[in-house]
Order: structure tokens, then C-alpha cells, then sequence
């Protein structure tokens, strides 16, 4: 039998040493701390293993690795021991326990104290408890889906063309499978498919050639202006342009032009396209006329402390009429971008949000939707005055979001929990909608219709989708 905790998650973050660690679960038994000596080299690691997704009344299991063989190690957490008994490093450093989490734990990120000794270590590992969300509300809307092809990623909907254009990769470089495709926006069926360029060989480090795969197609956004669809390169660090019409490629820049490019944005008021870098500050710009680029954007960071790292630019959304671009980072702030002059007007720090990666925008209210993988939420921020003014559990791993300015409702894919939440900008869940196997993006299209796009593995007939969804 485990013992049992309330598993209610800090409200801010304790940083102690390995030896500050060791003593307070040594205090949790009862036992007299002999200071021993610690381990100078420990790298011990530990990670949920099997069930990627942790909700309360779960039992979960936690991989030890790096660990020194014939360590014991002990688990704690608000000073009461989690796992017994102590289980022992096997001689490859390795090492998995279960533990239970209580069906009342709130969701959140839980500090569980990790402590070995002989050597003496330990560690804090946050352990993400996730909101178990149910379904709702579906027979508030239409929703028609179709199987497309594999990997799907992104999609974006052209007015002009009237057809949503989605982007598809499967695996990691070479990348053997790629697809830009064109999708019937009302029936979902495929008008037209292209795959993309051969890229150039690659060498391993005996300096052999290898191949180089394709020029794999992830992040895409649509310019009527010029008839054409951008799309990031991520793995060959680049850009590529087609045609609209037949999806005949018009450049591919090459390779390094943008740093594990992500996310495209297309203003066509001022003739730009904004490709945001995911772990670093810039966003590149690109004249889409000339298909040249010619500016680049470096937001600074607001964080300070042990916890500070560069601003990351992840998700863009652009507010086109007020000449405005907003780029959420994974440090947990909003870059606000003058377009007009492509310079950063300000950085808004976001409440209670870890690990964001989603950004969407309300003009009518001047409310930002920032969607968080590792908090399992979605912050609504007031970007005039940079108040977080709600934070909505919507399942776990909240990855991107889009809103829809006809239904008023902001569409957040959960990744992990295989959900889409619809929400309203007081932060009221309207529904919780399947969204099948691991929902990736949400693109807004005409009359009030939402696509969403999933990938899952190959042969799970729910994976790989294209999803249409409109309030009734």
C-alpha cells in the first residue's frame, strides 16, 4: 500500500542542494542524518514511463537512469515517503518504481523529492499531474472529419483560393515522407498534393555522404496576395514557397536561412512574411514579393534569476488591421510586435502558464489566448494592460489555438489528452471535443468553421485527420 498525499503542487519553486535534499527526507523518516559522503558525480535521472499522460487515480511508473549502481533510492513528497519500499540501482544505473497518485490530486507540476544514498544525492523531479477534462457540449457543433495523409501538421485557409492547405512530415531527418497538400474546404478531399524538393546529402562524422531526404514541409501560412503558401523547413532550418493554384514550388530557400524555422504568419498589408526560430529570440521577416528576407527580430526576455534563458519565439498571431504580431515564447511571455516598423514594442510576462507554445488573438477585446503544454491550461491575457486575467485547465498538454472570430470561441488542441477545447474570452468552457489521436494545430476559416488536424501513429484509423468544425 502507498501512503497518500494531498498532492497539492508549490505555488512557487524551493531551490536546495543535493545535500539540503538528502537531509529533509532523512528528517521524513525519523532518522539521524550522518552526513556521509555525497556523490561529486551524480547524474541521476528519473521520467514517467509508459503512460505519457498522469491524471489523478493513476498509477504511475517512474524510470530511474544515471543513477550509481547499488544506490537506494527513496521517494517523497510533502515529507511523506511515496514509494516503499526503498528500491535499489541496478548495476546499469537504472531502476522502476510505481507509485499511485490520489484520486482528489490537483493538477499541477509536484516537486517529488528523489533521494539515494550510498552515495549520497538527490533531486527534485516535477512530476505533471494533469486535469482529467470530460467531453461536452458536441451536439453544439457540426463536425465532419476525413483520414488525409501522414504526419500532419499544420493547416492554413485561403478566401481567395477557398481551400485549406495542410502540411505533413513523417520522422526525423533524412526525412522520407513529406506532403503539402490541398484540401476541398467543405468536403475535405484532396484537390491537389505535392511532396517536397530532395535536400542536400548530409555527412556522418567519418565525412560519408548520406542522403539528405527531403526538404520536409511543417509550419504554412497562405499569402492572397501573391497566390502562394510559405512553409517552414524546421529540420533543414529554411523556408519554401509554392504556388497556390497546382502547389508548384516558386523558391526553396536554402538550408540555415532560418534557425529551426516553426511557425509562418503572412501580413499581406505590408507584404511580409514573419518565420518564428522556437528555442531562439529571432523571428526572421521576409519581403513576399521579392522572396528575399529583410529584417530580423530579437524580443528580450523579462525573466531574471536562476530561472532566466533567452526568449523563445514559438506560435504567431498576427492582428493585421492594428499593424500588430504576437509571438508567445516558452520562457512564458508575450513579444508584441509593430509590424509597420518590425520593431518590439513591449514583453508581457504570463501568469501561471509553463512551457507555452500556443498563441491566439481576439481584436474585439484585445485579449490574447496563450495555450500551455506544460501546465495543461490556457492563460487569457488583457494585452493592453499585460494582466493574466484567467487561467483555464483545458487537458493535458495544451499545445496550439486558434480563434474564431464568428463563434467567438477560442479552438485549443490538447495534444496529450486528445481533445479540443472551444472557450469564450472569460474563460468559460463552452465544449470538449475528441480530437482523436495527439490534435496538433487549429487554423480558423470562413463563416465561423475551425479545421484541426491530428497525427497518432500511422495505423490507427483515427490518426492523421483533418477535423471541420462549425457551431451550429
Amino acid at each position: 500500500m502507498q501512503p497518500m498525499t494531498a498532492f497539492s503542487p508549490a505555488a512557487g519553486r524551493v531551490w536546495l542542494t543535493a545535500a539540503a535534499l538528502a537531509l529533509c527526507a532523512s528528517h521524513a523518516t525519523g532518522a539521524t542524518a550522518q552526513f556521509s559522503a555525497p556523490d561529486a558525480d551524480f547524474a541521476g535521472q528519473v521520467r514517467v514511463i509508459e503512460s505519457p499522460v498522469v491524471l489523478p487515480g493513476n498509477t504511475v511508473k517512474i524510470a530511474g537512469s544515471n543513477f550509481t549502481p547499488g544506490q537506494q533510492v527513496r521517494f517523497f513528497y510533502e515529507n511523506v515517503e511515496i514509494v516503499s519500499p526503498a528500491t535499489k540501482v541496478d548495476d546499469e544505473g537504472k531502476f522502476t518504481v510505481e507509485t499511485s497518485i490520489p484520486a482528489g490530486a490537483v493538477p499541477g507540476r509536484h516537486p517529488i523529492v528523489v533521494s539515494a544514498t550510498n552515495p549520497n544525492a538527490a533531486l527534485v523531479y516535477p512530476l505533471k499531474v494533469s486535469p482529467d477534462i470530460p467531453l461536452s457540449g458536441a451536439e453544439q457543433f457540426n463536425v465532419t472529419s476525413r483520414k488525409v495523409v501522414s504526419g500532419l501538421y499544420q493547416a492554413a485557409y485561403s478566401p481567395k483560393s477557398k481551400a485549406l492547405f495542410v502540411t505533413a512530415s513523417v520522422g526525423r531527418p533524412p526525412i522520407g515522407e513529406s506532403a503539402l497538400v490541398k484540401l476541398n474546404p467543405d468536403t475535405l478531399e484532396i484537390i491537389a498534393q505535392v511532396a517536397p524538393q530532395a535536400a542536400p546529402p548530409r555527412r556522418n562524422a567519418d565525412g560519408k555522404e548520406l542522403s539528405g531526404g527531403l526538404y520536409g514541409v511543417y509550419g504554412i501560412g497562405v499569402d492572397d496576395a501573391n497566390g502562394t503558401v510559405w512553409t517552414t523547413v524546421t529540420r533543414q532550418n529554411t523556408v519554401a514557397v509554392y504556388k497556390q493554384d497546382d502547389l508548384a514550388l516558386v523558391k526553396q530557400f536554402p538550408s540555415g536561412e532560418v534557425a529551426h524555422s516553426r511557425d509562418v504568419v503572412i501580413d499581406t498589408q505590408h507584404g511580409k512574411a514573419y518565420v518564428s526560430t522556437s528555442f531562439s529570440p529571432e523571428i526572421e521577416v521576409f519581403d513576399t514579393k521579392k522572396l528575399e528576407k529583410i529584417a530580423t527580430i530579437a524580443p528580450e526576455t523579462t525573466v531574471r534569476g536562476p530561472n532566466a534563458r533567452p526568449f523563445g519565439s514559438m506560435s504567431l498571431a498576427l492582428d493585421q488591421a492594428a499593424s500588430r504580431l504576437y509571438v508567445v515564447s516558452a520562457t512564458g511571455e508575450i513579444g508584441i510586435v509593430n509590424t509597420q516598423t518590425d520593431s518590439v514594442e513591449k514583453v508581457i510576462p504570463v501568469k501561471g502558464v509553463f512551457s507555452p507554445s500556443g498563441i491566439a488573438f481576439d481584436p474585439a477585446t484585445k485579449r490574447a489566448f496563450v495555450a500551455a503544454q506544460g501546465s495543461d491550461n490556457v492563460a487569457i491575457v488583457d494585452v493592453e494592460s499585460g494582466e493574466t486575467l484567467h487561467n483555464v485547465l483545458v487537458g493535458a498538454g495544451a499545445l496550439n489555438v486558434a480563434f474564431d472570430p464568428v463563434s467567438k470561441l477560442a479552438y485549443v488542441t490538447n495534444r496529450g489528452a486528445g481533445t479540443i477545447t472551444a472557450l469564450n474570452s472569460d474563460g468559460e468552457i463552452v465544449a470538449n471535443l475528441d480530437g482523436g489521436p495527439q490534435p496538433n494545430h487549429a487554423t480558423v476559416g470562413s463563416d465561423g468553421v475551425v479545421y484541426v488536424v491530428n497525427k497518432g501513429r500511422a495505423e490507427d484509423p483515427a490518426s492523421n485527420q483533418v477535423h471541420r468544425i462549425q457551431r451550429k
